[in-house]
């Protein structure tokens, strides 16, 4: 399939659309197959003053979308989502072909944002407020929620069209426009699924409400946050870089949504389903190659099942497919780039270093193919909870095996890193899975049981505690934080009675 002429891919491209694609000036991004080393396309990035441009267009677009009624506004993402629906496999091969993730995985991320589009046109009926009882006789109070206005997101490379998708669905409805900064590493991915929408926006009049612009962070990025015509940002990153987002924006008073690091953990009894165990791991762990926020980092194992455990994923581990992420087949695709992979192999030799035993992985693999590739073989390792490469959060398929004795040492255990992203335990005991759900137990946005770390629907909240940054982003009322707050109060008395009683005059 001629994935750039279905989705309207150049082999030069412009950074910036807001309503239209613009002239962009600023230097040229090439962006790269990791599998193969192959020059996918080029891409103009946008300037300062084009990225100012598309903010202005962003605000007429928001100007009018505002007015429209809600339902009406979900009818239009309700198209969007149906547009995403008829290009779903395209648009997952680009995904494959770009990040690396494998086939399947690459139509699973539209999938995902086809559902949330699915999800947001029902909440375009459900922006629901509250009446409350007024102490004063005659008069009566309420809530109600209005629209923000332009959203800046900044996504990751991992999930190039998934997150856009979670926070636009969302912003949409709730009136708001959107302006995207993706990853510089999967610019086609943002290229690729923005023509796929815009028509449906174009036919309104409303295609800066899709607002894109590539550029660096020092032309782009860092306006974003500064931009006091940015009332949200959505930021997807390093906990790091996170910090820094956080910090810069409420600086001007604004507001962030932040979906940063994870160092997500499955503990594991001895009486776990060890069947259901496996496969859980494996897609945890080894899922895009190790490169998801939720990807299962540490498997914290009961003394009596550790040595059962270590054999199986070992010899699990062995029957990996690793090659060309296009090939149906393929379990485990590239890294991003070569930095990703000197990261990863840094951090086993950290980890030696520290104690830590390697039982298998960790080496260049070179599939035939694709020799020119960031491939590599997941690796196991046992390790300490403390050793400060298990404190870290590697962006690799790396997997720390940890003994424990008693729930309580594991759940301490758990909690006992910066990040609070995802977890998962698995158990027959139904009080050992509630203590793990208790407030004494996992301290995660996400806590699952006998279900691994990776891999969340878009019907719940999705986010994390800690450093993870304690953003909310997708289902349940996620939504809250793209719209602001008003509490009305309305006398419809012939009095003016004070609250508290106050007697005043």
């Amino acid at each position: 399939m001629d994935f750039k002429k279905t989705l309207g891919i150049q082999d030069l491209n412009s950074g910036a659309y807001a309503g239209e694609w613009l002239a962009t000036s600023g230097p040229p991004l090439e962006t790269r197959n990791p599998a193969t080393g192959e020059l996918l396309a080029v891409v103009t990035q946008a300037t300062a003053a084009e990225y100012d441009q598309v903010v202005d267009r962003a605000a007429e677009a928001f100007e009018r979308w505002r007015e429209i009624p809600a339902p009406r506004r979900g009818d239009i993402v309700r198209r969007v989502g149906n547009a995403i629906r008829e290009h779903k496999d395209v648009l997952g091969r680009l995904i494959s072909l770009e990040m690396g993730k494998i086939i399947q995985e690459g139509w699973g991320e539209v999938q995902e944002c086809i559902d949330i589009c699915d999800f947001a046109t029902g909440l375009s009926r459900q922006l629901y407020g509250l009446t409350m009882p007024s102490e004063r006789p005659g008069h009566s109070m309420r809530e109600q929620w209005h629209p923000l206005g332009s959203v800046g997101i900044l996504t990751a490379f991992n999930f190039p069209m998934a997150v856009w998708a979670w926070n636009t669905a969302l912003a949409w409805v709730c009136g708001d426009a959107c302006i995207w900064k993706p990853s510089p590493k999967t610019p086609l991915c943002a290229i690729g699924l923005v023509n796929v929408v815009r028509p449906v926006l174009e036919e309104e009049g409303l295609g800066a409400l899709a607002s894109l612009v590539i550029g660096s962070n020092e032309e782009v990025a860092a306006r974003m946050l500064d931009d006091e015509r940015l009332p949200l940002i959505s930021f997807t990153g390093s906990s790091q870089v996170g910090k820094h987002v956080a910090g810069r924006v409420a600086g001007r008073f604004g507001r962030t949504i932040l979906e940063c690091g994870g160092n997500n953990a499955i503990i594991v009894m001895e009486d776990a389903d060890l069947d259901m165990l496996l496969p859980a791991t494996l897609f945890g762990a080894v899922g895009t190659a190790g490169q998801r926020c939720t990807t299962t980092r540490r498997l914290l194992v009961q003394r009596g099942v550790f040595d059962e455990i270590k054999s199986r994923l070992v010899r699990a581990y062995d029957d990996i497919r690793i090659g060309d992420p296009t090939e149906e087949g393929t379990l485990c695709g590239p890294l991003i780039d070569q930095a990703a992979v000197e990261t990863m192999q840094k951090a086993i030799a950290d980890c030696q270093a520290e104690g830590g035993e390697l039982l298998r992985g960790g080496e260049r693999v070179r599939p035939e193919g694709c020799e020119e590739g960031n491939f590599v073989s997941p690796a196991i390792l046992v390790a300490r909870n403390d050793f400060k490469t298990v404190q870290q959060e590697t962006f690799a398929p790396i997997l720390y095996l940890i003994p424990f004795d008693t729930l309580d040492e594991a759940i301490a255990l758990h909690n006992g890193v910066p990040q609070g992203l995802s977890s998962a335990i698995f158990t027959r005991d139904v009080r050992a899975a509630e203590r793990f759900l208790s407030a004494v137990g996992s301290d995660c946005g996400i806590a699952n049981v006998n279900i691994g770390t990776s891999g969340a629907e878009i019907g719940g909240a999705f986010g994390g505690e800690k450093e993870t940054g304690g953003g909310r982003e997708s289902g349940s009322d996620a939504w809250k934080a793209y719209m602001r707050r008003q509490t009305n109060t309305v006398n419809w008395s012939s009095e003016l009675p004070l609250a508290q009683g106050i007697q005043f005059g």
